[in-house]
């Protein structure tokens, strides 16, 4: 539910009707959620967006003509659009681009499939201004594009980091929550926010997700690496 009561609001962009159909069931059948359009391709996406002013859009990758890294590049470039936050749904063996699409502004992704309880998790957890990070799958697949990322001019140095603030944007990199943080370094969730946070301000990321990409295309953390 929105902060007045209402429904959290989605729009489905997806050039697959069957998968869109798909998605409206779940959505519309769970309590505190509605969807209010839907969208082929990107440019139809960003007119409906503007229409709507959704709270949440799931946003598929590969479509034809405007594809949804463009869509969300133009959404989140709106400041009129500042409050809409867009999920990526990906396949893991073609989409290279999400960390792109995370450059671009989208809050994080998902693979597609994704359980359906899972997904609505996610709703709501970007809904809350979280970025969509979680553990395992989402793990692997953010080592997995950081191979083929492209290097970015825009990556800042880290050297404005404390060391404390490093590792703790490591283990935002491996998809680690501020509690799993804190207990791994024996300090309390607050604190940890409270890094995040300076982190995110010192380096001008928007948000988590975007740490992520500073941190792999910065070298903090590569592929494959452990905490």
């Amino acid at each position: 539910m929105t902060p007045d009561g209402g429904p959290i609001s989605v729009v489905l962009v997806d050039d697959q009707v069957l998968i869109r159909a798909g998605l409206r069931a779940l959505v519309d059948a769970e309590p505190g959620m509605t969807v209010v359009g839907e969208a082929g391709d990107g440019d139809t996406a960003v007119d409906v967006v503007r229409r709507e002013r959704p709270d949440v859009v799931l946003m598929d990758i590969r479509m034809p003509g405007t594809d949804g890294l463009e869509a969300t590049q133009r959404i989140s470039a709106d400041p009129d659009l500042d409050s809409v936050h867009v999920v990526i749904l990906t396949t893991f063996e073609e989409d290279a681009y999400v960390f792109d699409a995370i450059r671009g502004g989208a809050a994080g992704f998902l693979v597609k499939d994704t359980e359906p309880a899972e997904l609505l998790r996610a709703i709501r957890t970007v809904h809350a201004g979280e970025s969509l990070l979680s553990p395992g799958a989402t793990r692997s697949l953010v080592s997995a594009y950081a191979t083929h990322a492209k290097p970015s001019s825009l990556a800042p140095a880290l050297d404005v980091l404390t060391e404390r603030e490093r590792q703790v944007m490591q283990l935002v990199a491996l998809g680690l929550t501020n509690t799993e943080i804190a207990e791994r370094l024996f300090v309390s969730p607050m604190t940890t926010k409270t890094h995040v946070s300076r982190a995110m301000i010192k380096l001008g990321a928007r948000d988590r997700a975007q740490l992520v990409v500073f941190a792999y295309e910065t070298g903090l953390v590569a592929p494959g690496w452990q905490a």
